[in-house]
């Protein structure tokens, strides 16, 4: 029988305002950041991917979209 492996329960939250030393607004500032970058490289990806290519789906900014 092999023994079960336990990995440790990491907060994510938790970890993002340690790295910016406890300051929230550091954090969100960083996060916010990350959503326009990333919200940028949807948009060239959006651009730079035909419909055929993908069988009809294109991506989609929106959470709910399915």
């Amino acid at each position: 029988m092999r023994p079960t492996r336990k990995e440790p329960v990491a907060d994510p939250v938790a970890h993002l305002v340690a790295w910016h030393d406890g300051d929230h607004r550091a954090a969100i500032k960083t996060l916010m950041e990350d959503v326009r970058h990333l919200r940028e490289q949807l948009a060239l990806a959006t651009a730079a991917t035909s419909a055929g290519y993908t069988r009809g789906w294109t991506p989609n900014e929106k959470r709910d979209a399915s």
